[in-house]
């Protein structure tokens, strides 16, 4: 089978793109509103960019040809939330995709208690394993949809306890979800751990270090 992009519609290729790249993490966002409400949304076209300082990136599309809230908050007050959130919060995650007016909050609508951030006005999910305080970095747009990929520096960490172990994330313990093509999410499912490989350091000599 072959298809030629250029006969498919955005929506068209938006299924097929996401019905391929899979499986893929999902950003569930807060940020907050001109008017103080929070809002709440899942992006699944989201990955890290940066260790140092550390970065996430977030592909965030338009509505009709209007940024979605979640992207004019952003350019608005240059401050969000990242939430990894768990398999007990799988509906909830879905449910806050639902759009709503602006001046309604997926949290509030949803039960979902929040708690001041500390470096950023932005709050964070109380309940969430993983929440991640960022500031705007920088924003590139990309093809003739008007989609965004945002890039946010992370102001700070909270991890749920029991979490970390020698440095690293437990991954079974952080039970993630991720999303498939439409309405479908998966579990982490079989993990199938492979000899480690040896790694150069990450970090960036400085003028006349050898």
């Amino acid at each position: 089978m072959q298809l030629d992009p250029a006969s498919l519609t955005p929506e068209a290729t938006y299924r097929l793109l996401s019905g391929l790249v899979v499986p893929r993490p999902i950003a569930w966002i807060s940020t907050l509103s001109p008017t103080g409400v929070v809002n709440l949304a899942p992006f699944s076209c989201f990955t890290f960019v940066s260790n140092k300082p550390p970065m996430l990136g977030v592909n965030i599309g338009r509505k009709a040809g209007r940024r979605k809230d979640t992207g004019a908050h952003i350019h608005h007050r240059g401050e969000f939330v990242v939430h990894i959130g768990d398999s007990s919060q799988l509906e909830a995650i879905h449910e806050s995709s639902a759009e709503h007016p602006e001046d309604v909050s997926e949290a509030a609508l949803l039960g979902l208690a929040t708690v001041a951030s500390d470096t950023i006005a932005v709050p964070r999910l109380a309940a969430a394993p993983v929440a991640m305080e960022c500031r705007l970095s920088q924003v590139i747009p990309f093809g003739e949809t008007g989609a965004e990929f945002v890039v946010g520096e992370i102001t700070r960490f909270h991890l749920r306890e029991g979490l970390m172990k020698d440095g690293k994330v437990e991954t079974l313990a952080l039970d993630p979800v991720c999303r498939i093509g439409g309405p479908n999410y998966a579990t982490l499912g079989r993990i199938v751990t492979l000899r480690g490989m040896a790694q150069t350091a990450k970090s960036v000599l400085g003028s006349g270090q050898a």
